[in-house]
């Protein structure tokens, strides 16, 4: 009889547990597009900017609290606290193109040098520095806030030292410190030298230089020479002021 009475009280233990749960359960489903589920059935809402600072009751309504600064709640809500403003971290890349405020998060945007590589509802979410093309390169297509640098290979007889947007011939390089015209001819408004007389053009070039430098070294020696002889002058009239003749002229007066 014991054992009944036990048996009886547990499935009616059971029965009730079920109905409760099922209940809250529908009350949820059941709640309102400006209400939000409780373990006590539905509340209003608060709207964007403030948080769920005390759940209603059966006598109160929903008490909302503003969000404090950097944070934020876009949408009418249940939540108990409001969401963390994004931070725009110029170390990463990224600089603020909207401030967050309490009713809407930061938007980023990249720096200069950088592209998105990781979008989100019109900002950025990370970035990355545009790559640096290396010798031998050249800039197929300079980077943007969304694509990054695209470099490409210089083929064989030319060359770039990465920061251009093509590569040059070898063959018609001209340094620019000066320009040989020997053995040059004048193709689509440039000058290049004709294959095969590269070395010529510089030995002619070696020669004038080799030319000029003497020119210099010989003007220097006469140079030097001149001022040694006045120098020399000047020491000599410094010491005997007086010409030979002169100096008879005074002796015989005397």
């Amino acid at each position: 009889m014991l054992f009944f009475n036990l048996e009886f009280i547990f499935k009616i233990y059971l029965l009730l547990f079920h109905i409760y749960f099922i209940d809250n359960a529908t009350a949820s489903a059941n709640c309102r597009p400006a209400e939000y589920s409780t373990e006590e059935g539905c509340c209003p809402t608060c709207p964007p900017g403030m948080y769920v600072s005390r759940h209603c009751t059966e006598f109160t309504s929903t008490s909302c609290a503003s969000c404090t600064e950097g944070t934020f709640q876009d949408g009418d809500n249940g939540r108990e606290q409001c969401f963390s403003c994004k931070h725009c971290d110029a170390g990463l890349g990224l600089k603020a193109k909207k401030s967050c405020s309490s009713t809407s998060d930061a938007v980023c945007e990249v720096l200069d040098e950088f592209f998105c590589s990781d979008s989100n509802r019109g900002g950025c979410r990370a970035a990355q520095r545009h790559t640096v093309c290396s010798p031998g390169q050249y800039i197929g297509q300079r980077g943007t806030a969304d694509k990054d640098t695209e470099c490409l290979h210089c083929t064989d007889g030319t060359f770039s030292n990465g920061t251009s947007k093509s590569c040059q011939s070898h063959t018609n390089y001209v340094s620019e410190y000066y320009t040989l015209f020997i053995n040059t001819e004048y193709i689509n408004g440039t000058f290049s030298i004709r294959p095969g007389q590269y070395k010529i053009c510089v030995l002619v070039w070696l020669v004038i230089k080799s030319g000029l430098l003497l020119a210099v070294i010989v003007f220097c020696s006469l140079l030097f020479h001149l001022t040694r002889k006045m120098v020399l002058k000047i020491k000599h009239d410094l010491l005997f002021p007086f010409h030979p003749k002169c100096l008879s002229v005074i002796s015989n007066t005397g």
